[in-house]
């Protein structure tokens, strides 16, 4: 399979495969630009995640991925640069409904409980698995483009999202489901 040099600047030039299908390239492109948006919104959304938390490892583990989300934002923006593109987000119906859920949750629940808590868990896990499909398939997808740096870059950020998601869970199991069950 042959490859070709892309991109606008030869630094960020890209490996691609010739004769790929333009309208798979523009899918690629339009996801990264969903989930660039996504990220982005997510940068905005988590703080209010933090304030409404009430379990100090919770706090931590949200105030945690707040600051590796806005490197994923980063990367996201190093793909563009390495696709010879300008960074543009594109709205992402997906992560808008995840946050609004996330934000009715915290409403029908008692401030400073564990049932916030477990919701806040839940609804935080919802948004990882929406990511880590979105980077996987992303990641899969530039790998079959021969985007291997881009590819590179994605599975970083993929590899972060799981660990995220792990530490939800471990947060959720070692104490918060427990006392939220036993809440009157």
């Amino acid at each position: 399979m042959k490859t070709k040099e892309t991109g606008s600047d030869p630094k960020f030039a890209t490996k691609t495969t010739s004769g790929e299908s333009p309208a798979l390239n523009a899918l690629f492109k339009d996801s990264i630009a969903d989930l660039y948006w996504a990220e982005n919104h997510l940068v905005k959304s988590l703080p209010k995640m933090i304030s409404a938390a009430t379990a100090p490892e919770l706090k931590n583990a949200i105030e945690s991925h707040l600051a590796e989300t806005k490197g994923h934002v980063s990367r996201l923006e190093q793909v563009f640069e390495l696709l010879g593109e300008k960074a543009i987000a594109k709205k992402c119906d997906a992560m808008e409904g995840l946050t609004k859920e996330a934000e009715g949750i915290v409403e029908e629940t008692a401030p400073g409980t564990s049932t916030r808590d477990v919701g806040i868990i839940l609804a935080s896990q919802k948004v990882e698995h929406y990511e880590i499909a979105s980077y996987g398939g992303l990641h899969r997808l530039a790998t079959s483009l021969g985007l291997t740096d881009i590819a590179d870059i994605l599975e970083q950020t993929l590899a972060e999202e799981k660990l995220a998601d792990s530490k939800l869970t471990d947060i959720a199991e070692n104490e918060i489901n427990y006392k939220a069950a036993k809440e009157a």
